[in-house]
């Protein structure tokens, strides 16, 4: 059978990720997790076994400092049914299975634990997609691999029931960061380990006049009083491992009062 097409080249994102100033450059990581900690402290729940997915231990280790770190894989090394809660920190936009990812993340839950996921989302880099695709077109009159295609919000959300999980929830939180030019917002996207780790993208340099057309492009479309800026969408995914003791929804047809008694009006029988 033959293998199926790869969208991330895992070589190339651990070598990207091994190259990350890991002082300054894991902003996003930082406050994303600061927002996972306040997001958890709303949940009625003591977590006692905690797994957190990460490429980067040192931005996630307050969360729960006493969890066990799983290295970001396409197989995360997890136990089964062992854990209570399991994070999934900013690593799923590349992944080449999320489906996969997340049914991984259940298997690893005991019965009622909770899954937690924060990831990139579709409005991530819009601006620098545009700029770039822009003066691509223009200057060589093509398209190229440069930007992870993220998911938006209700495909994202959709993965949490396909994975098997109850009660899902999936919610936005978009950031904006503004940068003096767009080399300084590249440059920071290396910092991040975020640099361009797709299977299908160009493997030569990028020439000088497609990045200075986009430069322009971007500069010209969306700069803001001096500044230009960088959309960075968090889509935080939560559900939990199935559980007898969770709601249920009622069987269709086994309702016992009518919807025009619970409303106090009067029904109006429809004719065939």
């Amino acid at each position: 059978m033959q293998n199926a097409p790869q969208m991330t080249d895992r070589a190339a994102l651990k070598r990207n990720r091994s190259r990350a100033d890991r002082d300054g450059g894991l902003f996003l990581h930082h406050a994303a997790a600061e927002e996972v900690k306040d997001r958890l402290t709303l949940v009625n729940r003591a977590f006692t076994k905690v797994a957190i997915v990460t490429p980067f231990p040192e931005a996630w280790r307050g969360v729960a400092p006493q969890a066990d770190i799983i290295e970001d894989s396409e197989v995360l090394d997890l136990k089964a049914a062992h854990y209570d809660l399991v994070l999934h920190a900013m690593c799923l936009h590349w992944a080449n299975d999320p489906v996969g990812q997340i049914i991984q993340c259940r298997r690893a839950l005991k019965n009622d634990g909770l899954f937690m996921c924060v990831s990139f989302g579709g409005q991530t880099l819009h601006e620098l997609r545009s700029a770039l695709a822009q003066a691509e077109a223009d200057v060589s009159g093509g398209l190229s691999p440069r930007v992870a295609p993220m998911g938006e919000i209700r495909d994202l959300g959709a993965l949490l029931q396909r994975g098997g999980l109850s009660l899902p929830v999936a919610d936005a939180l978009p950031l904006k960061v503004t940068y003096e030019t767009p080399w300084h917002l590249m440059r920071d996207l290396r910092s991040m380990g975020e640099a361009n780790a797709l299977a299908g993208r160009l493997r030569r340099a990028t020439s000088r006049s497609v990045m200075l057309a986009a430069v322009e492009t971007y500069v010209h479309s969306f700069m803001e009083d001096g500044r230009i800026p960088a959309t960075f969408e968090l889509i935080f995914l939560t559900g939990w491992a199935p559980d007898d003791s969770q709601p249920q929804p009622l069987r269709p047809g086994s309702a016992t009062t009518r919807l025009a008694a619970a409303l106090g009006t009067q029904e109006t029988p429809l004719k065939d």
